[in-house]
């Protein structure tokens, strides 16, 4: 059986505000940041180290309303298209409707 090694959280890096989610993965990680914007939510994505991956405006398309200021995290399966967040055992996923650089 493989062994599949997951890289804990590191330090925050001190480019990140303190608003920053930090989701794990095999051999890697990112940081995510999520914001409301408009009638939308502005997701950054980050490198352990605090690179700027990817970012943009996305929308929820699925699950229970999303409350920005309840507990939530982020969950798999996160990428620069589409997020997933759970909240109160909730699912909610959001896909994104515009690039931002």
């Amino acid at each position: 059986m493989k062994r599949v090694e997951v890289l804990t959280q590191p330090e925050i890096p001190v480019s990140l505000s303190g608003n920053v989610h930090w989701l794990s993965g095999e051999g890697c990680g990112s940081w995510f940041q999520i914001e409301a914007q408009g009638t939308g939510f502005m997701i950054n994505r980050f490198s352990p180290d605090g690179r700027l991956e990817c970012k943009g405006i996305f929308k929820q398309t699925a699950g229970t309303p999303f409350n920005i200021n309840e507990h939530f995290e982020f969950t798999y399966l996160s990428h620069c298209a589409e997020v997933n967040l759970l909240q109160y055992n909730n699912r909610l996923t959001f896909k994104l409707v515009t690039k931002s650089t």
